[in-house]
């Protein structure tokens, strides 16, 4: 067809020239406007139409031409005007029942539509191909309600379903809007719905949508409805295709499914087949305080815990792509509360015959107070594994049957093994050879029994390969039916507690030895009373086993008055340093005689209540001493008056032999009393021991000017001793109550003492310092010294230092005794502070005032 030349005026009669050949056209000839609305008809359409030019001027051409309506009609027109180029398109009117052919002009401002009608179809080729005309006739076969609308909603096309259940001509819906049809406008809901559908779909959405239609009196469908925007080449908007499927038998399911639902104690959901939920029980809205529609599609995740939102809803989305049963746990929010629960979601797919899904139904249960139990024991048992890995011992888990499933990391970092070879049984490769069979049979009684395990067994350690004791301990963990569900057990190191035994079994042996001994008497006290004792003390005590069953022997009894002081002194020392210093003392016999005994003890470290004696009898010792003593004191007293009587005699020769005039054998006579004076001394220190021993060493009660006396001690002993320099330091004044000629005989003894140990020096030093309440005076040389372990034993009596060098030193070892013991009956003290090779310093605290 050639392109029609357009005019840009037409004079009067030119136009009326027009309108006579338009009205004289055998064919029907309409002409639109750009909003396609009719405003020209000729004659033949109207007759074609049926309406007069009246009726159809000023309406759209879609609602006033009915009979010429069909989707390849609007096709062409589309296609006309945003080509701008002539179209011609042949179709199937149901209404005229039969072809046209429609040619599409367009104009200034609108298009010339030009029908005419044809007996077939001519065999040229089609203006739309196969394939893109649409043709409503091709789904007449389908029980689905279809239609084709504009995007406006304009009925371009309708199956026959929907006209025979609303039994109405297809004229009376085509080219109308679909909401205004019979079955549409029955329910404004249903209507406003469809509108809001179509005016979604002409956007390019594709709207999937539920509603109630009546297409006659009587006769309630539901319908479910999905229109689908139809894309041209250009991707704009061709037509819409709406599709409804009567879901009526569906929906009465439902509702029988729903009040099924309702009555269920959990909160229920239902789903479409695309994951769309679509309905909800009352439990669930109560719970949630969400309405239907506010829940529906995904609005539900709004009542889902923040943290669970992308699990859920991943795992939502996998179901329904699988086609396979949902359940997940997650927390929903409890409207009247505000605070989350703990829910388990299942959902189930409902399939026809055909398999295929109809509907999912899922079911909440609230599973809260399980997941806080759950956390609980969670908790529980972090804190038993932090336990369990901070106790010292190796810990370790099995189930009922006895297989390992668990051990603390100490049980690792011991045996060197991995996590796989310490599980199962592998954990009884590191037990000894020696104890293998035996800890397995125990182990195997436990589990039989369900009694508590306990043995003792060596375990190899890794890292040296030597064994060490362990005691394992197994305690089966019980439910509340009483089964076994778990051994829990603990393997402490004893290896020191079992060298410890084996080291008081042979400690024991040893005290039974010492015990049966026949020398030494033993004996355990609780407070005073004796409540053990071997038979040597039995023997020397003269006591039996009946009284020491009847707790005759008390040790307080035992003890004469005398020795009361010195044996309670002893016992304090004892519960202060858990031993005490041997010391001597007479025990009262049974027979009331006495025993000189020297004793000492110790504690019991595993009862401390108790303290072990050990008593030695010192008679035949005290009796030796009484014997020497009467000796030294009587050969003291028969040598010093032959003594006294030489120095006499000597004296008078001497004196006899000046006044003659022999001077020589004056001085040679005059020599022998020097060894006279020493031998005097030493007499006079004989029987000074002997009378301390015996308590009859007098002491005066005078004033004395202790600095006056050692400047008069230290000028004696200077004019005597010329090889060493005495020098006092500290004179100042001071006076003291005591014996003058007794602390003489101290300091004297003192600067004798550190000359003769300090021959190699040249200096002996005295200081002298005062307090308010003592007088301190320090002898120090600078001479041998005397080694650590000898310092408490200078005291003594008749000890002497042992050295290579002082072994030639003269002496009786009687000076330092007598001097501890005057400086003691003068209320003082004497301690010696000594280092070897370098001296000693002899210090004397003595009170200044002393209590009568």
């Amino acid at each position: 067809m050639s392109r029609i030349k357009r005019t840009e005026r037409l004079t009067p009669a030119s136009s009326e020239t027009l309108l006579h050949m338009l009205e004289t056209l055998p064919d029907a000839l309409f002409l639109v406007n750009d909003a396609e609305t009719i405003r020209y008809v000729n004659t033949r359409a109207q007759t074609m139409i049926g309406a007069s030019r009246e009726q159809l001027l000023g309406n759209p051409f879609w609602r006033g031409a009915p009979q010429l309506v069909s989707p390849s009609l609007y096709q062409a027109v589309r296609k006309t005007r945003q080509t701008q180029e002539p179209t011609e398109v042949e179709y199937w009117s149901p209404m005229t029942r039969n072809w046209l052919h429609a040619q599409l002009t367009p104009t200034v401002g609108g298009l010339t539509l030009q029908f005419h009608e044809m007996s077939a179809p001519t065999p040229c080729q089609e203006t739309f191909p196969q394939g893109e005309r649409l043709c409503i006739d091709d789904l007449d076969g389908l029980h689905t309600r279809i239609g084709i609308l504009t995007p406006e909603g304009i009925v371009l096309d309708i199956n026959e379903v929907p006209l025979d259940d609303a039994q109405v001509r297809r004229e009376e819906v085509i080219g109308k809007p679909l909401a205004e049809t019979p079955w549409w406008s029955f329910a404004p809901a249903s209507q406003s719905r469809l509108r809001a559908a179509i005016a979604r779909a002409s956007t390019g959405e594709t709207v999937r949508f539920e509603a109630q239609l009546c297409p006659r009196e009587g006769m309630l469908l539901s319908f479910e409805s999905v229109i689908t925007p139809h894309l041209d080449a250009d991707h704009q908007i061709e037509y819409l295709v709406i599709a409804g499927i009567d879901i009526t038998a569906r929906k009465r399911a439902e509702r029988d499914i729903h009040a099924l639902i309702d009555a269920i104690p959990q909160l229920v959901w239902t789903g479409r087949p695309d994951g769309y939920v679509d309905s909800y029980n009352q439990r669930w809205l109560d719970y949630t305080g969400l309405t239907t529609a506010q829940a529906q599609g995904d609005g539900w995740m709004q009542c889902t815990h923040p943290a669970d939102r992308q699990r859920v809803l991943e795992t939502w989305q996998s179901a329904v792509q699988t086609g396979r049963p949902y359940e997940t746990e997650q927390r929903l929010l409890q409207s009247t509360t505000g605070e989350y629960r703990w829910f388990l979601m299942q959902a189930v797919p409902f399939k026809d015959a055909q398999g295929t899904i109809l509907k999912y139904v899922s079911t909440c249960t609230d599973i809260d107070e399980q997941k806080r139990a759950q956390q609980q024991l969670k908790t529980s048992e972090e804190n038993w594994r932090v336990l369990a890995e901070t106790v010292p011992q190796l810990v370790w888990t099995t189930l009922p049957d006895g297989l390992v499933e668990y051990w603390s990391q100490r049980w690792y970092a011991y045996t060197g093994s991995s996590f796989e070879h310490a599980l199962g049984h592998e954990w009884s490769q590191f037990l000894h050879p020696d104890e293998y069979q035996h800890t397995l049979t125990v182990w195997h009684h436990a589990l039989e029994t369900g009694k508590p395990y306990e043995i003792e067994y060596r375990l190899k350690e890794g890292q040296t390969g030597e064994y060490r004791w362990f005691l394992a301990r197994g305690m089966p963990v019980r439910d509340e039916a009483g089964q076994i569900v778990k051994w829990f057990g603990t393997c402490t190191d004893i290896d020191e507690h079992k060298r410890m035994e084996e080291a008081l079994r042979e400690s024991q042996a040893r005290a039974s030895v010492l015990m049966n001994s026949n020398i030494i008497g033993i004996f355990v006290d609780e407070g005073e009373q004796i409540v053990d004792a071997n038979d040597t003390f039995l023997r020397m005590t003269g006591y039996t086993r009946e009284d020491l069953r009847e707790r005759c022997m008390n040790w307080v009894h035992m003890t004469p008055p005398e020795y009361q002081a010195r044996t309670q002194q002893a016992h304090q020392e004892l519960a202060a340093q858990q031993s005490m210093t041997p010391y001597e003392k007479e025990y009262m016999c049974k027979d009331g005689s006495r025993l000189p005994v020297l004793v000492c003890g110790v504690v019991l470290q595993h009862h401390p209540l108790q303290m072990i004696a050990f008593v030695l009898d010192n008679s035949a010792r005290k009796e030796l001493e009484q014997r020497k003593d009467g000796f030294i004191s009587m050969a003291s007293h028969e040598l010093r008056n032959p003594l006294t009587a030489l120095k006499m005699q000597a004296q008078l020769v001497r004196k006899r032999l000046e006044k003659q005039g022999l001077n020589g054998a004056a001085a040679a006579l005059s020599g022998v009393e020097g060894p006279v004076k020493q031998l005097e001394r030493l007499i006079g220190e004989l029987l000074d021991v002997s009378k301390i021993q015996a308590g009859r060493l007098e002491y005066r009660q005078e004033t004395v000017d202790l600095d006056a006396l050692l400047h008069e001690v230290a000028d004696t002993m200077q004019q005597i001793h010329t090889t060493h320099t005495i020098v006092v330091r500290g004179a100042a004044p001071c006076s003291l109550v005591g014996d003058k000629d007794r602390l003489g005989q101290v300091f004297i003894n003192l600067l004798s003492n550190a000359i003769k140990y300090s021959p190699a020096a040249e200096t002996v030093e005295i200081d002298l310092s005062t307090s308010r309440e003592t007088v301190t005076v320090r002898v120090r040389d600078h001479g041998f010294g005397i080694p650590r372990e000898q310092r408490d034993k200078v005291f003594e009596r008749f000890y002497r230092a042992a050295g290579p060098k002082q072994k030639a030193i003269p002496g009786l070892g009687m000076g330092l005794y007598i001097v501890e013991e005057i400086v003691k009956r003068h209320g003082g003290t004497i301690t010696v502070d000594s280092e070897v090779g370098k001296g000693s310093t002899f210090t004397v605290t003595l009170p200044r005032k002393r209590d009568a």
